[in-house]
């Protein structure tokens, strides 16, 4: 995280941005008041310490240096799986979220797209979180509690001709209501959609009527916009089992067809395999693949396994630019940031490279590595998805831990577009990876450190969980 002044008043304070849309603006002192809720429940000795505080007014250096400590406090706060996991810190974020959108707690009716286009309404308040959400939208479909961590809550931003651009997974620490509000643009929805990526899962969640229709929705949904692709006589064969309502059988057919599962992203640019390159990037399977367009107009594609990539990271850079509306006291400008996700691939059996995309979306492509990750990492442990939901004290649903482990994407922080990176999620032993991680994909660049202190997430890239085939090449 890095932390910027975005404005002054009577007081400093700082603006946080999910992929650069303003989430909260927050003073020292209630950044203090968090250190001292965490120093309570945790102990000084697992906090890391807090930038004290100053008796006289800052000069410009002081400023900019505090501005550097509380960065460095809340990467740190952040990338401790206890710290910034909890509660105390999840909460802080969401009421910062509401007060900073002065939207008062009442209660509302938010509209859930389902894959097919339906819409279902939802009776919420305005400060209750994304479980609380999913739970209410399970709720209102029937679906029964111990298929509900099957399912996740995603921002989208809908296109003129009805397709869908995925912004992010929502999270723990925001309200949905005020984050799809706070956009003042009805081009946002919030769409109910599988979070899992092994098939073996449809299995779960066709057992029940409700996921069955939720998963049959979806997967006509995916064909249709060609994310899945289907030749004419698998088509007829589909089309023939839509006549006659056969879904289990429909879904058995797609899960045969290329890119069933798969996510598939708006097109951006790629240095690889070499810098400039047009790319359509789709995540599933445990890969990305890459549909490239080279200079010469030639379509090539491959595919990287997550099994084989080392590490990655999201970085930024950003440009203040004017802004004539948002809420008051944002400022005079907002940040247009630069997104990029970096990873480091085995190509060889002695050869690693960084193959960068540049991307808006390129948060939500770390959020579909890390639970590709995480997913493996149950499944290796011998867990199940199935038992991601516990009950509430109260009779409400709740993840567990085993599904809190998928990582929240990064919160830029004020003008400068700075950084609230979530805790790097690490299958391998430290000991284990050997590259510095201020080692650049790109030479040529500018040092990022300051401006981004990144997304760190670690693939399986010394002891994969099976045979080393995940690098398809280029056909």
């Amino acid at each position: 995280m890095t932390l910027a002044e975005p404005w002054r008043g009577r007081t400093q304070a700082y603006n946080i941005h999910v992929n650069g849309v303003l989430h909260c603006r927050v003073r020292y002192s209630q950044l203090l008041g968090l250190h001292e809720q965490l120093r309570k429940e945790y102990g000084a000795n697992v906090v890391p310490a807090f930038p004290p505080k100053k008796i006289f007014t800052l000069t410009p250096a002081e400023v900019e240096q505090r501005r550097e400590q509380l960065e460095k406090y809340m990467q740190a706060v952040r990338q401790d799986p206890s710290l910034g996991g909890s509660e105390i810190f999840n909460s802080f974020l969401r009421k910062a979220q509401q007060e900073t959108q002065q939207i008062p707690t009442e209660e509302v009716q938010l509209q859930v797209l389902l894959s097919n286009g339906q819409k279902v309404e939802v009776s919420i308040l305005t400060s209750d979180q994304t479980e609380d959400v999913l739970e209410a939208t399970a709720s209102k479909l029937d679906l029964p509690d111990d298929l509900v961590g099957y399912f996740s809550l995603f921002l989208v931003r809908e296109s003129k001709d009805g397709g869908f651009s995925f912004v992010r997974k929502l999270q723990e620490f925001e309200l949905p209501y005020v984050s799809v509000t706070s956009l003042h643009n009805p081009e946002y929805r919030i769409i109910l959609r599988k979070s899992y990526w092994d098939s073996a899962y449809d299995d779960d969640v066709m057992e029940h009527r409700v996921g069955l229709n939720l998963l049959y929705a979806q997967t006509v949904s995916d064909i249709e916009c060609g994310w899945i692709l289907v030749n004419k006589e698998q088509h007829r064969q589909l089309k023939s089992l839509q006549e006659k309502v056969s879904k289990k059988e429909f879904i058995r057919l797609a899960q045969t067809l290329k890119y069933y599962g798969y996510l598939k992203f708006d097109p951006c640019v790629t240095d690889f395999p070499e810098r400039g390159c047009h790319v359509v990037v789709s995540a599933g399977n445990n890969e990305l693949n890459f549909q490239v367009r080279l200079p010469n107009e030639q379509i090539k594609e491959g595919s990287f396994k997550v099994t084989r990539m080392r590490c990655w990271r999201v970085t930024s850079s950003s440009s203040q630019v004017p802004t004539t509306n948002g809420p008051a006291g944002s400022g005079p400008g907002k940040a247009e940031v630069k997104l990029e996700l970096a990873f480091e691939y085995l190509m060889s059996k002695d050869r690693l490279q960084w193959v960068t995309i540049t991307s808006p979306q390129a948060i939500m492509l770390s959020i579909c590595l890390q639970s590709m990750v995480d997913e493996l990492m149950v499944k290796k442990s011998g867990g199940s998805i199935r038992k991601m939901f516990r009950r509430r004290a109260n009779g409400g649903l709740r993840r567990s831990d085993s599904q809190q482990a998928v990582k929240s994407p990064p919160l830029l922080v004020s003008a400068a577009s700075p950084w609230l990176a979530p805790a790097p999620q690490c299958p391998l032993p430290p000991e284990c990876l050997s590259t510095s991680p201020q080692d650049s994909p790109d030479g040529s660049r500018e040092p990022i450190a300051k401006l981004s202190v990144s997304h760190w997430g670690w693939g399986d890239g010394s002891r994969g969980w099976g045979p080393w085939s995940g690098y398809r090449g280029w056909m």
